[in-house]
């Protein structure tokens, strides 16, 4: 098993509240955390007929039967359970007395509003990370900007095939054709969960729109573009939109709003969690293909940005990612929250440090008054070095 960054906060939301609830995309590995964390505790999947038959017929019988701590695997199989533990939890709030594991987040989230509030902590688990796959720490947020970590080497090689391969967990661990397994993942996706939970009628209009919103993966959303280009109205693209983003498949990066006295972009810039995924989309069928691919430098933010995220949320905190843009075409990629300081990124897939990599941040800090400002420069190439006051990272340390 790949060692996790998330057990840490797992185990010790697990010491504090009575209920927690691990959630994220499907196959990113949640239950193989969870039973590795607690492996003292009961295990049942309510995916098993019998078990859910068992869970809501008598609901109360069920909950019983478990002498100590449970693992409830795909728990919002079984909505009006959550009532039931919250009667429990009342009456025996022992800390880590349930662990929760579910993949359709827009129910599972929303049962636990209505039943477990102020009684659950919530987590994400995210398919994996770069360091993860290393076995390393990985670069903490407080650091990014500011210092500059060992060199850590990563050919071009290495980063189009760790693209092209993505992150879920199963492809590395059994060493699959991703490919292959991108595909059926995909599917499975749309004609399951979306068929099952969002009553999406047309699920052949819904698989075009996916791969519309492959091809502007790292652009600004236009629903309307994507939604003519697609046959559905403004409001359907929206509704789709979003179910994307709750099924962990898309992340809208929203914009900053610092006044520097400009009119600023307001609508959010769309990338895909996953960059194996985002390459099946474009019909990208190997690393060769990905590497003279037009739409290689939108993959390479994606994949800056996704290990950002996952850096993170691994650690159970909540990543304050935006970017900023104003009406005259300046942009910085990311900016990151860290308290009241700002860190302004720039993310360039090139292999070579180029002048022109600084411009946005130099805009940035002018705009800020501050020449000194923290930022940095995540670029395609494997030297971690300090240009021009900007640190500069190599993919690789990500």
């Amino acid at each position: 098993m790949i060692q996790r960054h998330l057990q840490p906060a797992l185990e010790q939301a697990a010491s504090q509240y009575p209920v927690v609830t691990l959630t994220g995309p499907r196959q990113s590995g949640k239950t193989t955390l969870v039973r590795a964390a607690f492996p003292d505790h009961n295990y049942v999947s309510l995916e098993d007929p019998d078990q859910r038959a068992f869970a809501l017929e008598d609901p109360r019988g069920f909950l019983d039967q478990f002498a100590g701590a449970a693992i409830l695997d795909e728990a919002q199989r079984v909505p009006d359970l959550f009532s039931y533990i919250q009667t429990s939890v009342d009456e025996d709030d022992t800390p880590g007395r349930f662990i929760l594991i579910g993949s359709q987040n827009f129910l599972l989230l929303r049962s636990i509003s209505q039943s477990l509030a102020g009684r659950c902590a919530i987590l994400y688990l995210l398919p994996l990370s770069l360091s993860e796959l290393a076995g390393r720490e990985s670069l903490s947020q407080a650091s990014i900007g500011r210092e500059l970590p060992g060199d850590r080497k990563g050919t071009e090689e290495d980063l189009m095939t760790a693209m092209f391969r993505g992150f879920y967990p199963r492809i590395h661990d059994k060493g699959l054709d991703p490919g292959r397994w991108l595909r059926d993942y995909f599917h499975t996706y749309v004609e399951r969960d979306v068929r099952e939970v969002t009553n999406v009628g047309d699920l052949v209009a819904f698989g075009r729109f996916v791969r519309l919103c492959a091809g502007r993966n790292g652009q600004l959303l236009n629903l309307s573009s994507v939604g003519n280009d697609c046959g559905i109205t403004h409001a359907t693209a929206r509704r789709w939109v979003s179910i994307l983003e709750t099924s962990f498949l898309v992340k809208l990066l929203q914009p900053h709003h610092r006044n520097f006295n400009k009119r600023l972009i307001k609508s959010p810039k769309l990338y895909f969690f996953d960059t194996g995924l985002l390459c099946y989309l474009l019909r990208i069928r190997t690393p060769e293909d990905l590497r003279h691919h037009g739409l290689r430098g939108g993959i390479f933010e994606s994949l800056v940005v996704s290990e950002l995220i996952k850096n993170a949320t691994h650690r159970g905190e909540e990543p304050d990612l935006f970017f900023w843009r104003d009406s005259a075409g300046h942009e910085v990629d990311v900016v990151i929250e860290d308290g009241q300081d700002l860190v302004a990124v720039e993310i360039k897939s090139g292999q070579t440090i180029a002048k022109d990599f600084f411009k946005g941040l130099d805009h940035w800090r002018g705009l800020m008054g501050d020449p000194a400002a923290p930022a940095a420069l995540v670029y395609g190439g494997d030297q971690n070095v300090r240009r021009r006051g900007v640190m500069v990272y190599s993919w690789s340390v990500l």
